[in-house]
């Protein structure tokens, strides 16, 4: 009896928790590219007070980031669906290219935005970066992130 009453729980941990994740998988997928630029411009302009210029200046620039994510992502998926993984050079290549992009992002937004802004806008693309770095590794919040203000780890045991 035991047995088949830890088994059925199982089963249902189990249901639940696959559920879950295939409603997590399709959270975002289903905005164009043009909507996920006018998110992203509005939620600029709340988080960095832009006025309207810097709003259109700002939108195609995202729109061609968020354009170029879309393809290579795309671009990735068919070769996972291949089962092809890209060589040495090509990681190279890939990155070097991305690199190439996130500094001319970051020239034009320091030409459309004042020092205030900029400064802000730097803060932001941190944090991003932080938040993605730490869901990679599968973490929701960082330990490091919890304890004291300054990044380190809080005393435990004392």
């Amino acid at each position: 009896m035991k047995k088949i009453v830890s088994i059925l729980v199982l089963v249902i941990a189990v249901t639940f928790t696959t559920q879950a994740q295939k409603k997590r998988g399709e959270r975002g997928s289903n905005l164009t590219a043009e909507q996920h630029t006018t998110l992203a411009v509005k939620k600029m302009t709340l988080a960095l007070d832009l006025s309207a210029k810097q709003q259109r200046e700002i939108k195609p620039l995202l729109m061609a980031k968020m354009a170029e994510r879309k393809a290579s992502m795309e671009k990735r998926k068919e070769a996972r669906k291949n089962k092809e993984r890209p060589t040495a050079g090509e990681m190279f290549a890939m990155k070097n290219k991305q690199l190439d992009t996130q500094i001319a992002m970051k020239n034009r937004m320091k030409e459309i935005l004042n020092k205030d802004q900029f400064e802000k806008f730097e803060k932001m693309q941190k944090g991003r970066k932080r938040m993605a770095h730490n869901k990679r590794k599968g973490k929701k919040g960082s330990k490091k992130n919890k304890g004291d203000k300054r990044g380190e780890r809080p005393q435990q045991g004392k």
